[in-house]
Protein backbone atom coordinates (compact mmCIF):
# COMPACT_ATOMS: atom_id res chain seq x y z
CA UNK A 1 0.00 0.00 0.00
CA UNK A 2 2.80 2.39 0.94
CA UNK A 3 4.65 1.57 -2.29
CA UNK A 4 1.50 2.29 -4.28
CA UNK A 5 1.09 5.68 -2.60
CA UNK A 6 4.76 6.44 -3.18
CA UNK A 7 4.39 5.53 -6.87
CA UNK A 8 1.27 7.68 -7.15
CA UNK A 9 3.11 10.63 -5.58
CA UNK A 10 6.02 10.23 -8.01
CA UNK A 11 3.62 10.12 -10.94
CA UNK A 12 1.85 13.25 -9.67
CA UNK A 13 5.14 15.12 -9.27
CA UNK A 14 6.22 13.96 -12.74
CA UNK A 15 2.93 15.22 -14.14
CA UNK A 16 3.45 18.62 -12.55
CA UNK A 17 7.00 18.79 -13.91
CA UNK A 18 5.77 17.79 -17.38
CA UNK A 19 3.02 20.39 -17.23
CA UNK A 20 5.59 22.99 -16.14
CA UNK A 21 7.90 22.06 -19.04
CA UNK A 22 4.97 22.05 -21.44
CA UNK A 23 3.99 25.49 -20.18
CA UNK A 24 7.52 26.75 -20.76
CA UNK A 25 7.53 25.32 -24.28
CA UNK A 26 4.16 26.93 -25.04
CA UNK A 27 5.58 30.27 -23.97
CA UNK A 28 8.38 29.83 -26.51
CA UNK A 29 6.08 29.34 -29.49
CA UNK A 30 3.72 26.42 -28.87
CA UNK A 31 -0.02 26.52 -28.32
CA UNK A 32 -0.76 25.33 -24.80
CA UNK A 33 -4.28 24.32 -25.86
CA UNK A 34 -3.57 22.43 -29.10
CA UNK A 35 0.14 21.60 -29.04
CA UNK A 36 0.64 23.26 -32.44
CA UNK A 37 3.77 25.30 -33.01
CA UNK A 38 3.40 28.97 -33.85
CA UNK A 39 5.51 30.51 -36.64
CA UNK A 40 6.30 27.00 -37.90
CA UNK A 41 5.72 26.17 -41.61
CA UNK A 42 5.21 22.52 -40.63
CA UNK A 43 2.08 23.64 -38.74
CA UNK A 44 0.80 26.11 -41.33
CA UNK A 45 2.99 29.03 -40.27
CA UNK A 46 0.30 30.53 -38.02
CA UNK A 47 1.63 33.69 -36.43
CA UNK A 48 2.04 34.60 -32.80
CA UNK A 49 3.69 37.88 -31.94
CA UNK A 50 5.91 38.20 -28.90
CA UNK A 51 5.32 41.16 -26.65
CA UNK A 52 8.54 42.59 -25.28
CA UNK A 53 7.93 44.53 -22.12
CA UNK A 54 10.21 47.49 -21.71
CA UNK A 55 10.71 51.11 -22.57
CA UNK A 56 8.80 51.32 -25.86
CA UNK A 57 7.94 55.01 -25.58
CA UNK A 58 7.60 56.58 -29.06
CA UNK A 59 10.11 59.33 -29.94
CA UNK A 60 9.32 62.69 -28.40
CA UNK A 61 6.64 61.28 -26.08
CA UNK A 62 6.28 60.48 -22.40
CA UNK A 63 4.36 57.71 -20.71
CA UNK A 64 1.17 58.81 -18.94
CA UNK A 65 0.17 56.11 -16.46
CA UNK A 66 -3.60 55.83 -16.31
CA UNK A 67 -5.82 56.05 -13.28
CA UNK A 68 -8.82 57.82 -11.80
CA UNK A 69 -9.27 61.54 -11.23
CA UNK A 70 -11.94 64.23 -10.98
CA UNK A 71 -12.50 65.74 -14.41
CA UNK A 72 -13.91 69.24 -14.39
CA UNK A 73 -13.56 72.38 -12.30
CA UNK A 74 -12.49 71.66 -8.72
CA UNK A 75 -11.86 75.33 -7.93
CA UNK A 76 -14.55 77.98 -7.38
CA UNK A 77 -16.60 78.59 -10.54
CA UNK A 78 -16.29 82.37 -10.50
CA UNK A 79 -17.97 82.73 -13.91
CA UNK A 80 -20.94 80.55 -12.85
CA UNK A 81 -21.24 79.04 -16.34
CA UNK A 82 -21.18 75.45 -15.05
CA UNK A 83 -19.31 74.39 -18.14
CA UNK A 84 -16.95 72.04 -16.32
CA UNK A 85 -19.13 70.06 -13.90
CA UNK A 86 -16.89 67.75 -11.82
CA UNK A 87 -17.17 64.04 -12.60
CA UNK A 88 -14.94 61.16 -11.61
CA UNK A 89 -13.34 59.49 -14.62
CA UNK A 90 -10.92 56.67 -15.30
CA UNK A 91 -8.25 57.09 -17.97
CA UNK A 92 -6.25 54.32 -19.61
CA UNK A 93 -2.48 54.62 -19.94
CA UNK A 94 -1.24 56.34 -23.08
CA UNK A 95 1.66 58.29 -24.54
CA UNK A 96 1.67 62.02 -25.19
CA UNK A 97 4.09 64.45 -26.82
CA UNK A 98 6.18 66.22 -24.20
CA UNK A 99 5.80 69.50 -26.14
CA UNK A 100 3.48 71.00 -28.70
CA UNK A 101 4.25 70.23 -32.33
CA UNK A 102 6.74 72.89 -33.43
CA UNK A 103 7.09 74.89 -36.64
CA UNK A 104 10.06 72.77 -37.71
CA UNK A 105 8.21 69.49 -37.16
CA UNK A 106 5.12 70.68 -39.00
CA UNK A 107 7.29 72.06 -41.81
CA UNK A 108 8.61 68.53 -42.38
CA UNK A 109 5.01 67.45 -43.00
CA UNK A 110 4.54 70.37 -45.40
CA UNK A 111 7.72 69.62 -47.36
CA UNK A 112 6.90 65.90 -47.63
CA UNK A 113 3.38 66.66 -48.85
CA UNK A 114 4.70 69.05 -51.48
CA UNK A 115 7.18 66.44 -52.77
CA UNK A 116 4.70 63.57 -52.88
CA UNK A 117 1.78 65.59 -54.24
CA UNK A 118 3.38 68.32 -56.40
CA UNK A 119 0.95 71.26 -56.59
CA UNK A 120 1.94 71.94 -60.20
CA UNK A 121 0.23 68.70 -61.25
CA UNK A 122 -3.51 69.32 -61.83
CA UNK A 123 -4.77 66.27 -59.90
CA UNK A 124 -2.78 67.29 -56.81
CA UNK A 125 -3.06 71.08 -56.96
CA UNK A 126 -5.12 71.47 -53.75
CA UNK A 127 -3.45 68.87 -51.52
CA UNK A 128 -0.38 70.88 -50.51
CA UNK A 129 -2.43 74.05 -49.99
CA UNK A 130 -4.80 72.14 -47.67
CA UNK A 131 -2.04 71.47 -45.09
CA UNK A 132 -0.57 74.98 -45.02
CA UNK A 133 -1.21 76.86 -41.75
CA UNK A 134 -3.15 80.09 -41.99
CA UNK A 135 -0.36 82.61 -41.39
CA UNK A 136 -2.79 85.53 -41.71
CA UNK A 137 -4.14 84.78 -38.22
CA UNK A 138 -1.47 87.21 -36.98
CA UNK A 139 -2.96 90.22 -38.72
CA UNK A 140 -4.79 92.83 -36.67
CA UNK A 141 -6.77 95.70 -38.09
CA UNK A 142 -5.28 98.09 -35.53
CA UNK A 143 -2.00 96.33 -34.78
CA UNK A 144 1.50 96.24 -36.26
CA UNK A 145 1.73 92.45 -36.41
CA UNK A 146 1.90 91.77 -40.14
CA UNK A 147 5.59 90.83 -39.88
CA UNK A 148 4.63 87.76 -37.84
CA UNK A 149 2.46 86.60 -40.74
CA UNK A 150 5.57 86.55 -42.91
CA UNK A 151 8.11 85.16 -40.46
CA UNK A 152 6.61 83.13 -37.58
CA UNK A 153 6.11 79.87 -39.51
CA UNK A 154 9.26 79.70 -41.63
CA UNK A 155 11.97 81.87 -40.09
CA UNK A 156 14.67 79.76 -38.34
CA UNK A 157 14.44 81.86 -35.19
CA UNK A 158 10.93 80.47 -34.62
CA UNK A 159 11.74 76.85 -35.58
CA UNK A 160 11.23 75.52 -32.03
CA UNK A 161 8.10 77.57 -31.37
CA UNK A 162 4.71 75.81 -31.38
CA UNK A 163 2.94 75.87 -34.73
CA UNK A 164 -0.26 77.94 -34.80
CA UNK A 165 -2.75 78.82 -37.50
CA UNK A 166 -3.55 75.11 -37.76
CA UNK A 167 -7.17 73.97 -37.77
CA UNK A 168 -8.45 70.87 -36.01
CA UNK A 169 -8.76 69.15 -39.39
CA UNK A 170 -5.15 69.94 -40.28
CA UNK A 171 -3.93 68.70 -36.90
CA UNK A 172 -5.59 65.34 -37.58
CA UNK A 173 -3.99 65.20 -41.04
CA UNK A 174 -0.60 65.67 -39.40
CA UNK A 175 -1.28 62.85 -36.92
CA UNK A 176 -2.12 60.45 -39.76
CA UNK A 177 0.98 61.44 -41.72
CA UNK A 178 3.14 61.00 -38.63
CA UNK A 179 1.83 57.44 -38.22
CA UNK A 180 2.83 56.63 -41.77
CA UNK A 181 6.22 58.35 -41.50
CA UNK A 182 7.17 56.53 -38.29
CA UNK A 183 6.08 53.12 -39.60
CA UNK A 184 7.83 53.62 -42.93
CA UNK A 185 11.08 54.29 -41.06
CA UNK A 186 10.57 51.18 -38.90
CA UNK A 187 10.09 48.98 -41.98
CA UNK A 188 13.13 50.46 -43.74
CA UNK A 189 15.35 50.23 -40.64
CA UNK A 190 14.48 46.55 -40.19
CA UNK A 191 15.16 45.75 -43.83
CA UNK A 192 11.57 44.75 -44.59
CA UNK A 193 11.33 47.48 -47.23
CA UNK A 194 14.27 48.93 -49.12
CA UNK A 195 14.97 52.62 -48.67
CA UNK A 196 12.37 53.92 -51.09
CA UNK A 197 14.05 57.32 -51.30
CA UNK A 198 17.04 55.63 -53.00
CA UNK A 199 15.05 53.55 -55.49
CA UNK A 200 15.69 54.76 -59.04
CA UNK A 201 12.95 52.55 -60.47
CA UNK A 202 10.21 54.11 -58.36
CA UNK A 203 8.60 57.50 -58.73
CA UNK A 204 7.60 58.14 -55.14
CA UNK A 205 4.57 60.32 -55.89
CA UNK A 206 0.79 60.21 -55.92
CA UNK A 207 -0.65 56.82 -55.13
CA UNK A 208 2.87 55.56 -54.35
CA UNK A 209 2.51 57.44 -51.07
CA UNK A 210 3.15 55.02 -48.19
CA UNK A 211 0.13 54.33 -46.00
CA UNK A 212 0.17 52.04 -42.95
CA UNK A 213 -3.38 50.73 -43.42
CA UNK A 214 -2.72 50.03 -47.08
CA UNK A 215 0.49 48.18 -46.21
CA UNK A 216 -1.26 45.98 -43.64
CA UNK A 217 -4.10 45.32 -46.08
CA UNK A 218 -1.92 44.34 -49.05
CA UNK A 219 1.76 45.34 -49.03
CA UNK A 220 2.23 44.30 -52.66
CA UNK A 221 -0.44 46.74 -53.79
CA UNK A 222 1.76 49.66 -52.75
CA UNK A 223 4.25 51.40 -55.03
CA UNK A 224 2.45 50.02 -58.11
CA UNK A 225 3.46 46.53 -57.09
CA UNK A 226 7.18 47.28 -57.63
CA UNK A 227 8.85 44.15 -56.25
CA UNK A 228 12.30 45.78 -56.08
CA UNK A 229 11.43 47.50 -52.82
CA UNK A 230 10.57 44.31 -50.97
CA UNK A 231 12.84 41.81 -49.25
CA UNK A 232 11.43 38.54 -50.56
CA UNK A 233 12.52 34.92 -50.26
CA UNK A 234 13.02 32.50 -47.40
CA UNK A 235 15.27 33.28 -44.44
CA UNK A 236 18.89 32.47 -45.23
CA UNK A 237 21.87 31.81 -42.99
CA UNK A 238 24.73 34.28 -42.96
CA UNK A 239 27.74 33.08 -44.90
CA UNK A 240 31.27 33.43 -43.61
CA UNK A 241 32.58 36.92 -44.11
CA UNK A 242 29.15 38.49 -44.68
CA UNK A 243 28.17 41.40 -42.42
CA UNK A 244 25.62 40.68 -39.71
CA UNK A 245 22.04 41.56 -40.47
CA UNK A 246 20.33 44.16 -38.40
CA UNK A 247 18.89 42.67 -35.24
CA UNK A 248 15.17 42.07 -35.62
CA UNK A 249 15.18 42.21 -39.42
CA UNK A 250 12.55 40.14 -41.24
CA UNK A 251 13.75 38.41 -44.40
CA UNK A 252 11.02 35.94 -45.22
CA UNK A 253 7.69 37.76 -44.96
CA UNK A 254 5.99 41.06 -44.41
CA UNK A 255 5.00 42.49 -41.07
CA UNK A 256 1.47 42.12 -39.72
CA UNK A 257 -0.25 43.65 -36.73
CA UNK A 258 0.52 40.43 -34.85
CA UNK A 259 4.26 41.16 -34.91
CA UNK A 260 3.77 44.25 -32.75
CA UNK A 261 6.65 46.23 -34.24
CA UNK A 262 4.61 48.91 -36.00
CA UNK A 263 3.68 52.06 -34.15
CA UNK A 264 0.09 52.55 -33.05
CA UNK A 265 -1.82 55.35 -34.72
CA UNK A 266 -0.98 58.87 -33.61
CA UNK A 267 -3.99 61.07 -32.90
CA UNK A 268 -5.12 64.10 -30.98
CA UNK A 269 -5.60 63.37 -27.27
CA UNK A 270 -9.15 63.20 -26.01
CA UNK A 271 -10.32 65.90 -23.62
CA UNK A 272 -10.22 63.58 -20.61
CA UNK A 273 -6.70 62.41 -21.52
CA UNK A 274 -5.42 65.95 -21.96
CA UNK A 275 -6.89 67.18 -18.67
CA UNK A 276 -5.66 64.12 -16.76
CA UNK A 277 -2.13 64.54 -18.15
CA UNK A 278 -2.12 68.27 -17.42
CA UNK A 279 -3.29 67.96 -13.82
CA UNK A 280 -0.83 65.18 -12.90
CA UNK A 281 -2.55 64.83 -9.53
CA UNK A 282 -0.29 61.97 -8.43
CA UNK A 283 2.35 64.48 -7.27
CA UNK A 284 -0.11 65.64 -4.58
CA UNK A 285 -0.47 62.11 -3.23
CA UNK A 286 0.40 61.36 0.38
CA UNK A 287 -0.07 57.66 1.08
CA UNK A 288 -3.57 56.98 -0.29
CA UNK A 289 -4.89 60.53 0.01
CA UNK A 290 -4.77 63.42 -2.43
CA UNK A 291 -3.49 66.58 -0.76
CA UNK A 292 -5.34 69.67 -1.93
CA UNK A 293 -6.72 70.54 -5.36
CA UNK A 294 -4.57 71.55 -8.29
CA UNK A 295 -5.23 74.87 -9.99
CA UNK A 296 -2.45 74.66 -12.57
CA UNK A 297 -0.35 72.03 -14.32
CA UNK A 298 2.25 72.51 -11.59
CA UNK A 299 1.85 72.09 -7.85
CA UNK A 300 0.85 75.23 -5.96
CA UNK A 301 -1.54 78.13 -6.30
CA UNK A 302 0.81 80.76 -7.73
CA UNK A 303 2.12 81.44 -11.24
CA UNK A 304 5.61 82.37 -9.98
CA UNK A 305 8.31 79.92 -8.97
CA UNK A 306 8.85 79.63 -5.20
CA UNK A 307 12.09 77.69 -5.45
CA UNK A 308 15.03 79.63 -3.94
CA UNK A 309 17.11 79.35 -7.10
CA UNK A 310 14.36 80.71 -9.39
CA UNK A 311 12.19 82.60 -6.95
CA UNK A 312 9.80 84.94 -8.72
CA UNK A 313 10.25 83.53 -12.23
CA UNK A 314 7.02 83.01 -14.14
CA UNK A 315 6.08 79.35 -14.60
CA UNK A 316 4.05 79.91 -17.77
CA UNK A 317 3.55 82.25 -20.70
CA UNK A 318 0.23 84.08 -20.43
CA UNK A 319 -1.34 87.53 -20.61
CA UNK A 320 -0.84 89.18 -17.22
CA UNK A 321 -3.30 92.02 -17.74
CA UNK A 322 -4.75 94.44 -20.24
CA UNK A 323 -1.90 95.67 -22.40
CA UNK A 324 0.49 93.40 -20.47
CA UNK A 325 1.55 90.27 -22.37
CA UNK A 326 4.88 89.60 -20.70
CA UNK A 327 5.38 91.90 -17.72
CA UNK A 328 7.86 94.70 -17.19
CA UNK A 329 11.12 94.29 -19.06
CA UNK A 330 13.76 92.48 -17.04
CA UNK A 331 13.26 90.27 -14.03
CA UNK A 332 9.45 90.52 -13.98
CA UNK A 333 8.97 89.38 -17.58
CA UNK A 334 7.68 85.90 -18.40
CA UNK A 335 10.03 85.80 -21.38
CA UNK A 336 7.71 86.21 -24.35
CA UNK A 337 4.86 88.37 -25.62
CA UNK A 338 3.87 85.78 -28.25
CA UNK A 339 4.24 81.98 -28.10
CA UNK A 340 7.62 81.06 -26.66
CA UNK A 341 9.98 78.26 -27.66
CA UNK A 342 8.94 74.88 -26.29
CA UNK A 343 10.66 73.75 -23.07
CA UNK A 344 11.09 77.38 -21.97
CA UNK A 345 9.25 76.70 -18.70
CA UNK A 346 9.47 73.81 -16.22
CA UNK A 347 7.51 70.63 -17.05
CA UNK A 348 4.74 69.21 -14.90
CA UNK A 349 5.07 66.01 -12.87
CA UNK A 350 4.51 63.81 -15.94
CA UNK A 351 7.30 65.60 -17.80
CA UNK A 352 4.96 67.54 -20.10
CA UNK A 353 5.83 71.10 -21.05
CA UNK A 354 3.42 74.04 -21.43
CA UNK A 355 0.23 72.33 -20.35
CA UNK A 356 -0.69 75.69 -18.82
CA UNK A 357 0.16 78.64 -21.03
CA UNK A 358 2.12 79.27 -24.25
CA UNK A 359 -0.58 78.02 -26.67
CA UNK A 360 -3.94 76.40 -26.09
CA UNK A 361 -4.32 72.99 -27.71
CA UNK A 362 -6.82 71.12 -29.83
CA UNK A 363 -8.30 67.91 -28.44
CA UNK A 364 -10.36 65.43 -30.41
CA UNK A 365 -13.76 65.84 -28.70
CA UNK A 366 -16.89 67.40 -30.11
CA UNK A 367 -17.91 70.23 -27.78
CA UNK A 368 -20.92 70.08 -25.50
CA UNK A 369 -21.58 72.75 -22.84
CA UNK A 370 -21.20 70.43 -19.84
CA UNK A 371 -19.66 67.06 -19.12
CA UNK A 372 -22.47 64.65 -19.89
CA UNK A 373 -24.20 63.37 -16.78
CA UNK A 374 -24.65 60.01 -18.49
CA UNK A 375 -21.17 59.95 -20.05
CA UNK A 376 -19.06 56.85 -20.06
CA UNK A 377 -16.80 57.06 -17.00
CA UNK A 378 -14.13 54.91 -18.68
CA UNK A 379 -11.98 56.75 -21.23
CA UNK A 380 -14.74 59.26 -22.02
CA UNK A 381 -14.84 60.62 -25.57
CA UNK A 382 -17.52 62.32 -27.66
CA UNK A 383 -17.05 62.21 -31.41
CA UNK A 384 -16.79 58.56 -32.47
CA UNK A 385 -17.55 57.89 -36.13
CA UNK A 386 -17.42 54.15 -36.72
CA UNK A 387 -16.25 53.19 -40.20
CA UNK A 388 -15.26 50.14 -42.22
CA UNK A 389 -13.08 49.52 -45.25
CA UNK A 390 -14.79 49.83 -48.62
CA UNK A 391 -14.82 46.51 -50.49
CA UNK A 392 -15.21 46.45 -54.28
CA UNK A 393 -17.13 43.95 -56.41
CA UNK A 394 -14.10 41.65 -56.53
CA UNK A 395 -13.96 41.50 -52.74
CA UNK A 396 -10.81 43.63 -52.51
CA UNK A 397 -10.19 46.63 -50.28
CA UNK A 398 -10.35 49.87 -52.26
CA UNK A 399 -7.20 52.00 -52.21
CA UNK A 400 -7.52 55.63 -53.30
CA UNK A 401 -5.95 56.20 -56.71
CA UNK A 402 -6.42 52.67 -58.01
CA UNK A 403 -10.17 52.57 -58.56
CA UNK A 404 -11.68 55.94 -57.67
CA UNK A 405 -9.96 58.00 -60.35
CA UNK A 406 -9.08 61.58 -59.50
CA UNK A 407 -8.78 62.88 -55.97
CA UNK A 408 -12.09 63.88 -54.39
CA UNK A 409 -12.16 67.27 -52.69
CA UNK A 410 -14.44 68.89 -50.16
CA UNK A 411 -15.10 72.61 -49.67
CA UNK A 412 -15.30 73.71 -46.04
CA UNK A 413 -17.58 76.41 -44.66
CA UNK A 414 -14.76 78.96 -44.83
CA UNK A 415 -14.13 78.16 -48.49
CA UNK A 416 -10.97 76.15 -47.98
CA UNK A 417 -10.60 73.13 -50.28
CA UNK A 418 -9.31 69.89 -48.77
CA UNK A 419 -8.95 66.34 -50.15
CA UNK A 420 -11.36 63.81 -48.67
CA UNK A 421 -8.60 61.19 -48.88
CA UNK A 422 -5.11 61.32 -50.33
CA UNK A 423 -3.95 58.80 -52.97
CA UNK A 424 -2.47 55.60 -51.63
CA UNK A 425 -4.72 55.43 -48.56
CA UNK A 426 -7.50 52.95 -47.82
CA UNK A 427 -11.04 54.10 -48.52
CA UNK A 428 -13.27 54.01 -45.44
CA UNK A 429 -17.05 54.42 -45.31
CA UNK A 430 -19.46 54.75 -42.35
CA UNK A 431 -20.92 51.54 -41.01
CA UNK A 432 -24.49 50.68 -42.02
CA UNK A 433 -27.58 49.55 -40.13
CA UNK A 434 -26.76 45.97 -41.12
CA UNK A 435 -23.44 46.28 -39.29
CA UNK A 436 -25.19 47.33 -36.08
CA UNK A 437 -27.98 44.77 -36.17
CA UNK A 438 -28.63 43.28 -32.70
CA UNK A 439 -25.81 45.30 -31.15
CA UNK A 440 -26.26 46.76 -27.68
CA UNK A 441 -23.12 48.91 -27.35
CA UNK A 442 -23.78 51.19 -30.34
CA UNK A 443 -26.28 51.50 -33.18
CA UNK A 444 -25.06 54.51 -35.18
CA UNK A 445 -22.04 55.36 -37.29
CA UNK A 446 -21.85 59.00 -36.14
CA UNK A 447 -22.01 59.23 -32.35
CA UNK A 448 -21.24 62.94 -31.95
CA UNK A 449 -24.75 63.76 -30.68
CA UNK A 450 -25.64 60.52 -28.94
CA UNK A 451 -27.71 61.24 -25.84
CA UNK A 452 -27.28 65.00 -26.20
CA UNK A 453 -28.73 66.65 -29.26
CA UNK A 454 -29.90 63.72 -31.39
CA UNK A 455 -33.51 62.88 -32.05
CA UNK A 456 -33.59 60.17 -29.38
CA UNK A 457 -32.63 62.69 -26.68
CA UNK A 458 -35.22 65.29 -27.67
CA UNK A 459 -38.90 65.62 -26.88
CA UNK A 460 -39.63 64.53 -30.46
CA UNK A 461 -38.08 61.10 -29.99
CA UNK A 462 -41.32 59.24 -30.82
CA UNK A 463 -42.15 61.35 -33.90
CA UNK A 464 -41.62 60.25 -37.48
CA UNK A 465 -39.50 62.41 -39.76
CA UNK A 466 -42.56 63.12 -41.87
CA UNK A 467 -44.32 64.52 -38.83
CA UNK A 468 -41.34 66.67 -37.93
CA UNK A 469 -40.88 68.11 -41.40
CA UNK A 470 -37.15 67.85 -40.86
CA UNK A 471 -35.34 66.68 -37.74
CA UNK A 472 -34.92 69.53 -35.21
CA UNK A 473 -31.49 70.07 -33.75
CA UNK A 474 -30.72 70.99 -30.18
CA UNK A 475 -27.53 72.73 -31.25
CA UNK A 476 -29.02 74.64 -34.16
CA UNK A 477 -26.06 76.57 -35.52
CA UNK A 478 -26.47 78.11 -38.99
CA UNK A 479 -26.10 75.63 -41.83
CA UNK A 480 -24.10 76.09 -44.99
CA UNK A 481 -24.94 73.17 -47.31
CA UNK A 482 -22.46 73.95 -50.08
CA UNK A 483 -19.93 76.69 -50.65
CA UNK A 484 -20.88 78.79 -53.67
CA UNK A 485 -18.35 81.01 -55.44
CA UNK A 486 -18.71 84.06 -57.63
CA UNK A 487 -16.96 84.66 -60.96
CA UNK A 488 -13.77 85.71 -59.15
CA UNK A 489 -13.66 82.54 -57.07
CA UNK A 490 -14.72 84.24 -53.84
CA UNK A 491 -16.94 82.29 -51.46
CA UNK A 492 -20.50 83.58 -51.23
CA UNK A 493 -21.91 83.69 -47.72
CA UNK A 494 -25.10 81.67 -48.01
CA UNK A 495 -25.72 80.41 -44.50
CA UNK A 496 -29.21 78.96 -44.30
CA UNK A 497 -31.44 80.69 -41.78
CA UNK A 498 -34.94 79.29 -41.55
CA UNK A 499 -37.99 80.62 -39.74
CA UNK A 500 -36.74 79.19 -36.46
CA UNK A 501 -34.16 81.51 -34.94
CA UNK A 502 -30.66 80.11 -34.61
CA UNK A 503 -29.75 80.35 -30.96
CA UNK A 504 -26.20 78.94 -30.80
CA UNK A 505 -22.95 78.54 -32.71
CA UNK A 506 -22.43 75.06 -31.27
CA UNK A 507 -22.62 72.18 -33.74
CA UNK A 508 -21.09 68.76 -34.30
CA UNK A 509 -18.20 70.60 -35.99
CA UNK A 510 -17.37 72.51 -32.79
CA UNK A 511 -14.24 71.05 -31.20
CA UNK A 512 -12.85 71.46 -27.71
CA UNK A 513 -9.56 73.20 -27.08
CA UNK A 514 -7.87 73.20 -23.69
CA UNK A 515 -5.31 75.17 -21.72
CA UNK A 516 -4.50 78.85 -21.53
CA UNK A 517 -2.30 80.59 -24.08
CA UNK A 518 0.02 83.56 -24.42
CA UNK A 519 -3.08 85.66 -25.26
CA UNK A 520 -5.20 84.47 -22.29
CA UNK A 521 -5.51 85.67 -18.73
CA UNK A 522 -4.53 83.51 -15.77
CA UNK A 523 -8.11 82.25 -15.38
CA UNK A 524 -7.73 79.97 -18.41
CA UNK A 525 -4.54 78.28 -17.18
CA UNK A 526 -6.61 75.84 -15.11
CA UNK A 527 -6.53 72.52 -17.05
CA UNK A 528 -10.22 72.00 -16.29
CA UNK A 529 -11.28 75.04 -18.33
CA UNK A 530 -12.71 74.26 -21.73
CA UNK A 531 -13.62 76.26 -24.79
CA UNK A 532 -14.65 75.49 -28.36
CA UNK A 533 -13.90 76.59 -31.90
CA UNK A 534 -15.02 75.39 -35.37
CA UNK A 535 -12.90 72.49 -36.57
CA UNK A 536 -12.19 74.14 -39.93
CA UNK A 537 -10.89 77.46 -38.51
CA UNK A 538 -7.57 78.46 -36.93
CA UNK A 539 -6.19 81.13 -34.61
CA UNK A 540 -2.80 82.46 -33.51
CA UNK A 541 -3.16 80.99 -30.02
CA UNK A 542 -4.22 77.35 -30.63
CA UNK A 543 -1.66 74.63 -31.38
CA UNK A 544 -1.69 70.89 -30.75
CA UNK A 545 0.26 67.84 -29.64
CA UNK A 546 -0.21 64.15 -30.45
CA UNK A 547 -1.05 61.12 -28.35
CA UNK A 548 -1.11 57.38 -28.98
CA UNK A 549 -2.34 54.31 -27.13
CA UNK A 550 -0.17 52.20 -24.88
CA UNK A 551 -0.34 48.48 -25.52
CA UNK A 552 -0.18 45.87 -22.76
CA UNK A 553 0.21 46.64 -19.04
CA UNK A 554 -0.88 50.05 -17.80
CA UNK A 555 2.42 50.57 -15.96
CA UNK A 556 5.89 50.65 -17.46
CA UNK A 557 7.86 47.46 -16.66
CA UNK A 558 4.89 46.15 -14.69
CA UNK A 559 5.71 43.26 -12.38
CA UNK A 560 4.24 39.96 -13.52
CA UNK A 561 1.75 38.15 -11.31
CA UNK A 562 3.51 35.52 -9.25
CA UNK A 563 2.74 31.90 -10.21
CA UNK A 564 1.62 29.87 -7.16
CA UNK A 565 4.00 27.13 -6.15
CA UNK A 566 2.72 23.61 -5.49
CA UNK A 567 4.05 21.33 -2.78
CA UNK A 568 3.23 17.73 -2.04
Amino acid sequence: MKSTLRLFSLLAISGLLFASCSSKRSGSGQSSLTGWNFNDPSYGGYLKGKYKEGNNVPPGMVHIEGGTFTMGLVQDDVMFDWNTTPKQMHVRSFYMDETEVTNSEYSLFMQYTKDIFPPEEPQFKNIYASVLPDTLVWRKGLGNTNLLSESYLRHPSYAEYPVVGVSWIQANKYCKWRTNAVNLKILMDKGIISNIFKEDSLEFKGKNNFDTDAYLTNPYALFEGDSTIYKRGLPVTRKKGEPKKEKGAFTGRHVTSTDGILSQKFRLPTEVEWEYAAKAIFENREYNNIRGRKKYAWDGKYTRDRDKRRRGDQLANFKQGRGNYSGIAGWSSDGSDIPNAVRSYPPNAFGLFDMSGNVAEWVSDVYRPIIDSEANDFNYFRGNIFTKKLINEDGKVVIIGDELGEVEYDTLENGRIIPKEVPGSVKYIPITKEDTYMRRNYNLANNASVGDGDLASSKYYDFDKDQLNGTPRMYNSPEKPEAEKDSLGRVIDNYKYDDKARTTLISDKSRVFKGGSWADREYWLDPAQRRYFPEYMATNYIGFRCATDKMGPMMMNQRKTAVPKYSN
